[in-house]
């Protein structure tokens, strides 16, 4: 499918070129030391419920998206440290219907990802239609249409397992708010081309007991022994579990392999063990950490007696040797900074809704992005309402975010600016109003309760290039200003403390709208946009 917000018809063999260009070394987040260790998080970004696969010497690793799109991103690496967003599995969100409006905390829970026959395959859950599947000869696309192999109310956290007899297994976990039933992993038999269940699936472990919510298994044999590795606990203080079995149906012991114990790291679970060419054990994580979301981490994994230890003896380590891969790579990361001198948008961008025609259009040649001033949806009560927020991850604990943008509104009420979204929000904004054009600084406390912004302060600024900046500080607490210089900078407003979104960390970004429906829409020409 192509992506909806290019501007020419790319083929598929120049997306693919474009995608394998390396970006620009991020200047907030590197987790490679340059002395051959890393530390963690290797990702400081919300890529929460990640699994991980390796092809030859190639890793690719997936995360939810849940209501974002493009959805369910794929990351590659040559050494589990340094990694790179080369692509997404879908650019619309189904049903197409559903998610043209904004749905938090809905659309792709957590997927995984395999590699098999010479195609990769992504499994992932809407917890309230089903399972779907998605494959492609290539890791940065394009994936085939999705296709729904358990349409299911509440059946999450898919992930598949062809047997050495040619026999393929589905496990999966159940979500109560949509299935009324929690804690306990099912087995599916699945048809041997991956499309459809063939059973009503098999309970194989009861977590009721000893681990509450387990959930998001992954499915690995191993020895002749299968094994499931599950969380369970919840996200804040949970632990990661290992399930094995000789029997695909259990019964499986129990082991926890990994837990907080004296780190710092609160509920390391949730995640996926791959090995390297040369046979080591890693396994990927992620941590929640509130505003900046489920940050990855990557701990070495050894097997004693047929069971995994992760991290230092079962806890999690903040630094270590990196992976041996056999040579050293150069440093990459996944992009933040763009200066929208391509022809379609950044892969770190992504919409609240599916995107619709005329919310946006690069302008590579031209040296900007335009996005216009499109009509607030019915009902609006606030930015939790708007499908149209150009929006990405928050990519460190510390950051400082610039826009340089150029507004050429043409009714009052229209408005642009830089946002920091979450249930709670805040944003500095261009506004024209009667009197000319304004700066101004609002918040909006309960987003995602409906209850109003609030404006802070608004000052009577000239028309022409404006540069908006957000300085987000340890403890997500976030400052505004702005300059007509971009280098003298006033600041704004109330200083604000980001909160995650809903299953998911504050995100960054743009946004234009208007109140009027009527007449040629304005729109703003953002330069460039730049973390430091």
């Amino acid at each position: 499918m192509r992506r909806p917000f290019s501007i020419a018809v790319i083929t598929a063999a120049c997306l693919l070129c474009l995608a394998q260009q390396p970006s620009p070394v991020s200047k907030v987040w590197v987790a490679d030391r340059g002395d051959g260790t890393y530390k963690n998080p290797v990702l400081y970004a919300d890529y929460s419920d990640p699994d991980v696969i390796r092809v030859g010497a190639d890793f690719y690793l997936t995360a939810s998206s849940f209501n974002a799109v493009p959805g369910l991103p794929i990351l590659h690496s040559h050494d589990l440290v340094n990694w790179e967003l080369i692509g997404h599995v879908f650019d619309e969100q189904l049903p197409l219907d559903v998610f043209r409006k904004p749905q938090h905390g809905n659309g792709a829970w957590a997927p995984s990802v395999r590699y098999h026959n010479g195609e990769f395959y992504i499994y992932w859950p809407d917890p309230d239609f089903g399972i779907y599947m998605a494959k492609s000869k290539n890791a940065a696309g394009p994936w085939s249409a999705p296709i729904l192999v358990k349409p299911a109310k509440g059946w999450i956290d898919p992930c598949p397992l062809w047997d050495d007899d040619g026999q393929a297994y589905l496990v999966n976990a159940m979500a109560g708010s949509r299935a009324g039933i929690k804690s306990i992993l099912v087995v599916s038999r699945m048809s041997a081309d991956g499309t459809r269940l063939l059973d009503g699936g098999t309970m194989v472990f009861d977590g009721h007991a000893e681990d509450p919510t387990v959930e998001g298994p992954k499915f690995y044999k191993r020895n002749g022994f299968y094994y499931i590795f599950a969380p369970a606990g919840g996200v804040d203080g949970g632990w990661q579990l290992a399930l094995r079995s000789k029997n695909v149906y259990g019964p499986y012991d129990r082991k926890v392999v990994m837990a907080q114990g004296k780190s710092a790291v609160n509920g390391p679970h949730q995640g996926a063990w791959v090995d390297t060419a040369g046979g080591e054990s890693w396994f990927l994580h992620f941590q929640d950490k509130g505003a900046y979301g489920r940050i990855l981490h990557l701990e070495p994994m050894k097997w004693q007696d047929d069971w995994p230890v992760v991290g230092d003896a079962g806890e999690p380590v903040a630094t270590y040797k990196k992976p041996n891969v056999g040579k050293a790579y150069p440093i990459r990361t996944p992009a933040d900074s763009d200066e929208f001198n391509a022809d379609s948008l950044g892969l770190q961008w992504q919409w609240h809704a599916n995107p619709q025609p005329g919310w946006a259009f690069p302008a590579g040649r031209l040296g900007f992005l335009r996005l216009i001033c499109v009509p607030l949806p019915e009902g609006f009560r606030n930015l939790w309402d708007v499908p149209n927020l150009l929006l990405q991850k928050f990519p460190a604990p510390e950051f400082t975010a610039t826009a340089k943008v150029t507004f050429t509104p043409t009714a009052n009420g229209e408005t642009t600016g830089l946002v920091i979204m979450g249930t709670d929000y805040a944003y500095l904004s261009l506004v024209k109003e009667a009197d000319g054009l304004h700066m101004v600084q609002r918040t909006a406390r309960n987003a995602d309760k409906g209850d109003r912004e609030k404006e802070n302060e608004t000052r009577i600024v000239p028309g022409g290039t404006s540069y908006l900046r957000v300085k987000v500080s340890s403890g997500a607490e976030c400052h505004f200003s702005y300059s007509a210089n971009g280098t003298e900078f006033t600041p704004i407003g109330e200083p604000f403390t980001a909160r995650p979104g809903r299953w998911i960390g504050a995100k960054v970004g743009l946004f234009a709208v208007r109140n009027a429906t009527g007449g040629e829409y304005g729109y703003a020409d953002y330069d460039w946009f730049r973390v430091e």
